[in-house]
């Protein structure tokens, strides 16, 4: 018996008023988010404004450490956190420091993900990385060579981030192209958001817009979709679909518990640092026994240059598992 974990556990454990925003441990979770905060536009804005001082090699990783933390934080701003006030909540995360991305379009799609029944599906979840069978064979060669790479680690970490871009950008212009303009809102508020970043990088700071995308944006993107590489696979369930990557504690904070992501589909609204105290009371959840990772590096041993699995989804009516090679 590992007695030691299991104080830790018990330790760690919330009492039931933990898991409500009336909580004490709420609350001072709630701080932490604030903390995150103050680090990550603090670090920023030290990095931006030293850029000149330092070299390549060490904006590169803290450039785009801070960007996808931003992105994390921005996440939890999406499921109500650190405050029950939503405009302060979006007021929190407006700056876009990753450039790429309208705040209002990522909440719709995100808690349409939350809300989808079969996850993974590309029919219905908006945040799946898989085709239907039919747009499958519809591809030519060089498109699903393409696909087929982008599900190899090193493929969606290189590749990834412009794939990500330009498919927003084609579905933006198909939504102008039919008349549908819900999203165009969002749209001239990210133009605001972004101008103040590159208004602070490039004038005040005096650093090019291309390093800024290279040093910053698109490898912060390019670690946000480390975390999302093996976030779901299509399975039975929700719970079947869903990772549990036990990483250590730089990942863990860089992505807020996300990480713990059997545990963040469970109990969505609850702060990222409740999610880890409950990892601790709940190392095995229902879902993450069969689904989960060593860490990140394991991942990357798994599926550096190797295909996590096949971008065509295996069927919607009847739902089977697929394990991840």
């Amino acid at each position: 018996m590992d007695t030691s974990r299991d104080a830790a556990a018990s330790a760690s454990a919330p009492d039931a008023s933990d898991w409500t925003p009336q909580g004490r441990q709420w609350r001072r979770a709630e701080s932490a988010t604030w903390a995150v905060a103050a680090a990550v536009y603090g670090g920023w804005l030290a990095l931006t404004w030293w850029y000149h001082a330092l070299p390549w090699w060490l904006v590169l990783p803290l450039g785009g450490y801070l960007v996808a933390w931003h992105g994390s934080l921005l996440h939890e701003t999406v499921h109500g956190h650190p405050t029950r006030a939503r405009w302060v909540n979006e007021l929190l995360v407006f700056p876009s420091l990753w450039l790429w991305l309208p705040y209002g379009v990522y909440r719709e799609s995100h808690l349409a993900h939350h809300a989808c029944a079969r996850l993974t599906c590309p029919v219905e979840d908006p945040e799946s990385f898989y085709v239907t069978p039919e747009a499958w064979r519809a591809m030519g060669r060089v498109r699903r060579r393409l696909q087929v790479i982008r599900n190899t680690l090193l493929g969606r970490l290189v590749l990834g981030p412009a794939v990500a871009v330009s498919d927003l950008l084609v579905d933006a212009m198909r939504r102008l192209s039919r008349g549908n303009f819900g999203h165009l809102r969002h749209w001239l508020a990210h133009a605001v958001s972004a101008a103040l970043v590159v208004a602070w990088v490039v004038i005040v700071c005096g650093i090019p817009l291309w390093e800024y995308v290279s040093l910053f944006a698109y490898p912060g993107l390019a670690l946000t979709l480390l975390r999302s590489f093996t976030e779901h696979r299509p399975g039975r369930d929700q719970a079947d679909s869903t990772v549990i990557v036990d990483a250590g504690p730089v990942f863990s904070l860089l992505f807020l518990n996300n990480n713990l992501h059997a545990l963040h589909h469970q109990r969505p609204e609850l702060p990222w640092r409740l999610l880890g105290r409950r990892y601790l009371a709940e190392p095995d959840p229902p879902g993450g026994r069969d689904f989960r990772f060593a860490g990140y590096r394991e991942i990357a041993r798994r599926f550096l240059s190797r295909p996590k699995d096949s971008p065509e989804h295996p069927g919607f009516a009847v739902g089977r598992a697929v394990r991840l090679t």
